[in-house]
Formats: C-alpha cells, sequence, structure tokens
C-alpha cells in the first residue's frame, strides 16, 4: 500500500472555489482582458505599455482572475470583463460542431474552470457560455473514458496533452479505477486484515482464559 506525504485537495465545483485547492489556485491565476471604467490613479507602473501616472477610463489590459473578480462590482464598476476567444461565438460554433477536434490544453488548461468562473460577470452570452461548456464536457467524456479504460500499459502522453486539467483527472481516474480492475481480476486486490486493536484485544484475552 502507497502512501502520500500530501493529499490533494479538489477543486470547488462550478462557481464555487477552494482555496486549499492547487489547481484552484492556479486557476485564480488566469489572465481575463479587461477595461478599466474609471481612472486609477498612480497605477500607471502597472501598465507596461504607458508611461502616464495614472490608467485612465478605457484602458485595456490584463488581469488575474482574482483582481478582476474583486475590481468588478455592479453598483460601482471599476472594471469591465471581456470573454476570452475561447468563449466567443466563433469557439462556441466549434463547439458544438464537434468539442472533441480541439486541443483544450492548448487553448487554455482550465477551460471548464474559468468558464464557471466567468458567470461572476454579468454578460448576456452567459447562457450560451453555460450551455457550451456543459455540452463540451459531455461531447467529450466519453471519449476520455473510452481511452483511459482500453489504454493499459500503454503511451498515453500523446492523448492527455490535449486534455484540460478537469480532463486529465477524470482521465486518471479511469485508469486508477481499471488498475483495481485488473488487480482484483488476478486476485491482487488488497486482503481484510484484522486491526491492531483487535489483534491485541486477542492477545488479552488468550492468556486470560488459560488461568
Amino acid at each position: 500500500m502507497t502512501t502520500q506525504s500530501y493529499l490533494p485537495v479538489p477543486p470547488g465545483v462550478g462557481m464555487e472555489e477552494n482555496f486549499l485547492s492547487l489547481d484552484d489556485i492556479l486557476l485564480s491565476q488566469e489572465k481575463l482582458p479587461t477595461r478599466t471604467e474609471c481612472v486609477f490613479p498612480r497605477l500607471g507602473f502597472v501598465e507596461k505599455t504607458s508611461d502616464t501616472r495614472d490608467i485612465p477610463e478605457g484602458t485595456k489590459m490584463e488581469m488575474p482572475l482574482w483582481l478582476s473578480k474583486g475590481l468588478y462590482d455592479n453598483k460601482r464598476r471599476l472594471v469591465s470583463v471581456e470573454q476570452p476567444k475561447i468563449y466567443r461565438q466563433g469557439w462556441r460554433t466549434v463547439f458544438s460542431a464537434d468539442p472533441n477536434v480541439v486541443d483544450l490544453h492548448k487553448m487554455g488548461p482550465y477551460y471548464y474552470g474559468l468558464g464557471s468562473q466567468l458567470l461572476h460577470f454579468d454578460s448576456p452570452e452567459n447562457p450560451e457560455i453555460a450551455q457550451t461548456v456543459l455540452q463540451t464536457y459531455i461531447g467529450r467524456f466519453r471519449r476520455i473514458m473510452d481511452s483511459s479504460q482500453n489504454a493499459y500499459n500503454e503511451d498515453t502522453s500523446a492523448l492527455v496533452e490535449r486534455l484540460d486539467v478537469l480532463e486529465r483527472s477524470l482521465f486518471r481516474t479511469g485508469q486508477a479505477g481499471l488498475n483495481d480492475f485488473q488487480r482484483w481480476e488476478k486476485g491482487q486486490a488488497s486482503q481484510i486484515t484484522a486491526s491492531n486493536l483487535v489483534q491485541n484485544y486477542k492477545k488479552r484475552k488468550f492468556p486470560d482464559l488459560e488461568a
């Protein structure tokens, strides 16, 4: 039986985040295209393409997800967030035609997670984005699981490198299930043994009976 010094913490589900999860921490660093809706005084040094003291209203810049969420407020909107290109209409058409042809890891390793987080920002396209993300997952799920079950003891690097982070986790889960089944068929599954508590109890009990 193998032991791990670190037990992975699963990411949050949907729009929720789990900041004990390394995947969610990395997801929060994903860049979003934004546009400032007011002047940001004395922050001109943040924008590398500008030599002004302030960041003027209407400046387009990329911000990490965590900062974009912090500055986005319906009551006093400091920034507006644009959709990354993979979530726009052109790519949604590609996904609706055949989601399996897209290299999700190349386009963005957190496609599902970032797509869910985009729903925090008000946009008329949010229903379409949510539907596309869901249908993409459904459309790619069967192929991923079939591949994980039919690639026993084979090199799967070429296949896995095209998968989103969530899909890679799904693939590993499928392979782990297959490996456990193969071990069970060969009689190599873990044997049930008595716990130390039961064994110690028997050791104490038998001398009492002999006496």
